[in-house]
């Protein structure tokens, strides 16, 4: 499953979503505990963009010598599993905006980091659920995982990972959905929305790391603080 991607750049939030950008910088590539962007709506109806911490439970809100990856939540477990089930249950539903993500391919007999995108180039937004977290000088920040689905039978997504695993997908939402998929609030509902994208609209290339890609997590005063009604 996915746990680095491209997020969408302060100008794509602006021009393609349509959002003024939170004020907190965030890197051009996102791996765990990085600041990015996440899409809510407003008050006024409208998406608004804040900065959240990608991860469910942040690293300094684990406990000591406890290392969870909280990236992704399953849609077979995301209504059982208590990292996951209150936010759902409320139906803390986010989109996350980017430009591509990465995954590993074996069809040459090792991992190959592959980049997937849209075929035609455009930034997208994948479904995402969210939460809160009282930090330790009395602010708040947010938090976010990405959803995903079985991939077994996708034409592009069942390519990646190990062979014999399980394939996995991230959910990306059509832009003509956004609204209801962030105004959904019964989780039965949410479960019907997370669809497979159709394959014939993306595009994948190899895509090696770079040897100078920088891993190392943003620090929590970066993120910016959401108001009491997010």
């Amino acid at each position: 499953m996915c746990v680095n991607y491209l997020p969408a750049t302060r100008r794509q939030l602006r021009e393609h979503f349509a959002v003024t950008p939170p004020e907190t910088e965030w890197p051009d590539e996102c791996w765990q505990d990085y600041a990015a962007p996440i899409l809510l709506p407003g008050s006024n109806g409208q998406l608004q963009a804040y900065a959240a911490n990608y991860g469910f439970v942040p690293r300094r809100h684990q406990r000591e010598g406890i290392r969870l990856a909280t990236l992704n939540a399953r849609d077979d477990s995301v209504a059982l599993r208590p990292t996951w089930r209150d936010a759902w249950q409320r139906s803390q539903l986010c989109l996350v905006p980017m430009l591509a993500f990465f995954e590993p391919c074996y069809e040459t007999g090792r991992a190959v980091r592959h980049r997937i995108a849209l075929a035609d180039g455009q930034p997208f937004a994948v479904a995402g659920l969210w939460r809160r977290w009282q930090e330790a000088d009395g602010s708040s920040s947010l938090a976010f995982a990405q959803l995903t689905i079985n991939a077994d039978e996708h034409p592009l997504l069942r390519r990646m990972h190990l062979p014999g695993d399980e394939k996995r997908s991230l959910v990306l939402v059509p832009r003509s959905q956004y609204g209801r998929w962030l105004g959904c609030r019964q989780p039965a509902t949410a479960t019907r929305l997370l669809l497979p994208y159709p394959a014939g609209l993306m595009a994948s290339c190899p895509a090696p790391l770079r040897p100078d890609a920088v891993t190392q997590p943003f620090t929590p005063d970066l993120f910016s603080r959401p108001p009491d009604e997010v």
